[in-house]
């Protein structure tokens, strides 16, 4: 009788593609993520029905069509440890449609773009199966709550393979660093308008449109637009120190600035230099104390600015 399989046995490979859909064979010793909470869907599509007439009834089968993959995970939001070094995450937000600057022994910096949205290929190890997921792209989510690790959640969409036996990985996971909790410590900027806030959580949604686009000489995995949101949820204060109701009001832009880690090459900053304070649409209480459930629309001024995220 065959053994079973673990379900806690579980690599992730995952390596940049030099042409769309081309397998670029990632491997365990230079392309392991470091990840948690990972969910797949190895095999989504449609379901084409004959729709025979038959002079007897009964079932007729379908025709799986328009085959792909998901896979959606989280990773801690921990720079390198090195500054100007590139995080173990790095190539995921490449494929998320976002550019990497790196500046050598300086900074690793990246912002969202239009055009030339990058892909990837995934292996995803379960015990002895792996899935591959070809042609990825997707949408991750920055996620910071106080008192928690900050993290990273990635869903990504990818062409289908056939899932096969393959011996299992040895993933080297050492460029991913050990986090830093939120703390007040540890998150020592946040502000809007530059009025420092009190936050309880703190999240950047890239909210990338990923389409499948299954056609005729051409099947592909798209980012076809994109509406960056914050929801962050803060301490009420008194509206001559900060109102978001006038500003949502006048329909105002605000820069917003938020700075995790401390230590060299361990610092998170996140600029956002032109929200729009959405309407405030209710008030909230935690431990009987009055807190505001805030939304901002991050829009470009030049175009791709609309957000940078700097690692030193």
């Amino acid at each position: 009788m065959p053994a079973a399989l673990k379900w806690k046995k579980t690599a992730i490979l995952f390596k940049i593609e030099t042409v769309y859909g081309t397998d670029p064979v990632p491997t365990g010793a230079a392309n392991a993520i470091l990840a948690t909470d990972v969910k797949v869907q190895p095999m989504e599509g449609t379901d084409v029905d004959r729709d025979l007439d038959l002079p007897y009834f009964g079932a007729q089968g379908t025709i799986p069509n328009e085959l792909h993959a998901k896979l959606t995970f989280k990773v801690e939001m921990a720079p390198s440890g090195t500054a100007g070094t590139v995080p173990g995450w790095g190539p995921l937000l490449r494929a998320c449609g976002v550019a990497q600057v790196i500046n050598a022994g300086v900074s690793v910096v990246y912002n969202p773009i239009t055009d030339n949205h990058e892909s990837g290929t995934f292996y995803l190890h379960k015990d002895g199966t792996r899935y591959v997921m070809r042609g990825a792209r997707g949408n991750v989510k920055v996620m910071i709550n106080a008192q928690g690790i900050p993290y990273l959640e990635f869903s990504f969409t990818g062409l289908f393979t056939q899932p096969s036996d393959q011996a299992f990985p040895t993933p080297v996971l050492t460029v991913f660093q050990k986090p830093q909790v939120a703390s007040s410590t540890n998150t020592p900027t946040f502000t809007i308008n530059s009025v420092a806030l009190v936050m309880r959580s703190f999240s950047l949604d890239l909210k990338n449109e990923v389409e499948n686009r299954f056609l005729i000489g051409a099947e592909a995995i798209l980012i076809t637009d994109r509406s960056d949101m914050i929801e962050t949820v803060v301490e009420a204060q008194l509206l001559a120190a900060f109102n978001p109701f006038s500003l949502a009001a006048n329909q105002t832009t605000v820069p917003v600035s938020l700075i995790h880690g401390v230590g060299a090459g361990k610092i998170t900053t996140l600029a956002v230099p032109a929200a729009q304070m959405m309407r405030p649409t209710g008030l909230e209480q935690n431990q009987n104390i009055v807190e505001w459930p805030l939304s901002l629309a991050a829009l470009p001024v030049g175009g791709n600015d609309q957000w940078t995220l700097t690692l030193t």
